[in-house]
């Protein structure tokens, strides 16, 4: 009879006294093989160093160590209930111990045995109540603490860990390669496993952490980049564009790009010019000048022959994009038609007829640019705007129309480093991170609300001087109607104030699309001098003569939002000022006021707002993007996370790296990756 091999793939019904009731149980935690429980490790750990009978005081968590004295007696009371009694000699006293409902002790338990135990002192009747038994009198000094539920208790945790690890340690196999191991000073795995659940001394399991948070890095990086190869090796369009014609393109804008802008461009020019899938996220701060490196690259596919498109989240975004990018194409021969959804039907059919003739080498539009009836000519290359405010759906749309086009998306939102490494990691990513020269930073001026007045006046000033303001209200997170109640409050008291001067306009979540449209351009063409706003303004359009934008509770929005807020002002020649009213309660409150007062870095702000939030608390883990990951935090640990993602970039370049004797484990673990492939989605 052939007896089957043990794999840590086992499930937990392996274990003795994992039935199904337990093994359901156990699910709840996340718990279904033995390799999940063995790596369900403790969040904290009790101190368990033996102490002297003499220096413990009344209801004290201690450990101590003596002698068995009698034999371990069970009392069961009703169902599942029961008491463990038995006597245990520490020098020249005897104390008595109880343990609750773990009638299994009794079997580990023999009169004359040394061990050590560790529970709740009772002076009076002198003694113990049990929580845990050390195996031995030289066991941990150092007792595992679990995320547990109402369905699975501390104790059961605790005994089917250590029945996995002595039934399995000797298939724990170490997935990380040896010249890495030896490269960080990391443990084997069955070492690391071992001295996260019962560690020694607190340095164990320090040790042992460190290394855990490495693999789980490293790991989850190495199926970041075999998804990015993967990828790459889908069949794409190799689009041969016309270097001299773009050098001259370059060469006639009144402006030098900027060493940034050179480097974007060439990235994305040499994704365009490979016969591969482009998965590229170009992103830029406020002004840093993405809309001139879409240009150059629309303009290269357009040199190769190829139509291009630019899909932007709003209609007054879409209208933008086609009078800038008109204005930039002026003097060479690119023809340009806007498709959004509130076109009248016969400029519609029009535009249409246009498209799939391919008279029109540029579309612009929204998300009209999927539609049905959408037929383009020779669609090869097409540009996302504001990424994130698109579905999946959308995009996969619009990467199956025409000839299955290469597709950048873009973004004016500062990713910080731990997301563009954890929920952009499969993608390549270039970074504009460098202004334009001549342009000129906001000031950022933090007062309280005491202040509101002065504030107001020197917005008064700026409006004498021709300029206009932005006023964005508080939020209220719970509900869109109380910030339309607080906006509309605001207005109508900024509205008597500035009367009969200044005109003030109103513009929140609950007016349709056409409605905010209209109010945008209003305040646009200067028909309003103030404007009283909730986020909605968080990305749009640009009024280069706003030169003020007043926040209210400021420090009720996280700083990524501040800072795309206050993006809204400085698109002029004149310098512009962001002015932040909070009365902050906490430390943390006062330190990202602070903090938007001292940078106007969004990549630095992006990063300290997950910093200070917590990526679970940004938007919830979920939404923010950011992996739930088992014991690393990357976001405290974002120098290990960085140092995983080169080396997993760094072993992936290598050709033919599963098969190198070093890499035969994590080879073996290649398709385990792929397969959690759909746990990123």
């Amino acid at each position: 009879m052939t007896v089957p091999m043990k794999s840590v793939e086992d499930p937990v019904t392996a274990l003795e006294g994992v039935g199904p009731q337990r093994a359901d149980a156990l699910k709840s935690l996340g718990i279904v093989s033995i390799s999940d429980l063995l790596t369900y490790f403790p969040f904290r750990y009790e101190d368990l160093a033996e102490r002297e009978l003499a220096t413990v005081t009344e209801g004290e968590k201690v450990t101590l160590k003596g002698t068995v004295a009698t034999e371990p007696t069970v009392v069961r009371f009703g169902r599942k209930k029961s008491r463990l009694n038995f006597r245990l000699l520490i020098g020249h006293d005897v104390v008595g111990v109880t343990f609750f409902n773990q009638p299994w002790l009794s079997s580990q338990l023999t009169s004359g045995q040394d061990i050590a135990v560790y529970g709740k002192w009772d002076a009076v009747h002198k003694s113990l109540s049990g929580m845990k038994v050390i195996s031995s009198a030289n066991g941990a000094a150092s007792g595992a603490i679990y995320t547990v539920n109402k369905r699975v208790r501390q104790t059961a945790i605790a005994q089917l860990v250590h029945q996995a690890y002595d039934a399995y340690q000797d298939v724990i196999y170490t997935v990380l390669p040896e010249p890495l191991i030896k490269k960080y000073r990391l443990l084997d795995r069955k070492t690391m496993i071992h001295d996260l659940h019962f560690p020694n001394d607190p340095e164990a399991a320090k040790l042992a952490r460190r290394t855990a948070t490495f693999e789980e890095f490293f790991l989850f990086e190495l199926r970041m980049q075999m998804m990015k190869v993967k990828d790459h090796q889908a069949a794409g369009i190799e689009i041969d564009y016309d270097n001299e014609k773009i050098k001259a393109f370059i060469k006639s804008l009144p402006f030098e790009l900027t060493h940034a802008q050179k480097k974007v461009v060439n990235e994305i020019c040499g994704d365009l010019k490979r016969p591969l899938h482009m998965n590229r996220l170009l992103q830029g701060d406020v002004g840093s000048g993405k809309t001139i490196v879409a240009a150059i690259v629309l303009y290269a596919a357009i040199t190769a022959g190829y139509q291009t498109a630019l899909m932007a989240p709003t209609e007054i975004l879409a209208e933008q994009h086609a009078k800038n990018l008109a204005t930039v194409f002026a003097d060479v021969p690119v023809n340009i038609v806007l498709l959004t959804g509130a076109m009248k039907a016969k400029a519609r059919r029009e535009a249409l007829k246009h498209i799939e003739n391919g008279d029109v080498d540029l579309i612009i539009g929204t998300h009209a640019l999927i539609s049905e009836d959408v037929h383009y000519r020779k669609l090869g290359f097409a540009i996302i705007d504001e990424q994130h405010r698109f579905g999946v759906g959308q995009r996969q749309a619009l990467r199956e129309k025409g000839q299955h086009p290469d597709i950048l998306a873009m973004t004016a939102t500062p990713i910080p480093r731990t997301l563009q490494i954890t929920a952009y990691g499969e993608m390549d990513v270039s970074i504009i991170d460098e202004l334009p020269a001549g342009r000129k930073p906001i000031t950022t001026r933090w007062v309280h609300s005491n202040q509101t007045e002065a504030a107001m006046d020197f917005i008064r000033q700026q409006l004498s001087h021709h300029q206009q303001a932005y006023v964005v209200t508080p939020l209220i997170e719970e509900s869109e109607a109380l910030d339309v109640k607080n906006a509309e409050a605001i207005y109508d008291h900024l509205s008597e104030n500035f009367a009969p001067d200044y005109k003030v306009g109103l513009l929140h979540g609950r007016l349709k699309n056409e409605e905010k449209d209209a109010v945008m351009t209003a305040f646009k063409a200067g028909d309003y001098d103030v404007l009283v706003s909730t986020t909605v303004i968080e990305v749009g359009v640009d009024v280069p003569n706003a030169t003020v934008m007043l926040i209210f509770d400021a420090d009720r929005f996280g700083l990524a939002q501040l800072h795309q807020l206050r993006g809204r002002v400085g698109r002029g020649e004149v310098a512009s000022t962001c002015i932040l009213i909070a009365d902050p309660k906490t430390q943390d409150g006062i330190a990202r006021m602070e903090v938007m007062t001292d940078t106007t870095d969004g990549f630095l702000l992006a990063q300290k707002d997950l910093e200070l939030r917590g990526s679970g608390d940004l938007l919830g883990t979920k939404q923010s993007g950011v992996p739930e990951f088992k014991v690393g935090d990357p976001v405290a640990q974002l120098n290990i996370l960085q140092v995983a993602q080169q080396e997993a970039i760094a072993l992936v370049d290598q050709p033919s790296w599963q098969t190198q004797p070093a890499n035969r484990e994590l080879a073996g673990y290649e398709q385990h990756l792929l397969k959690q492939h759909s746990t990123l989605d």
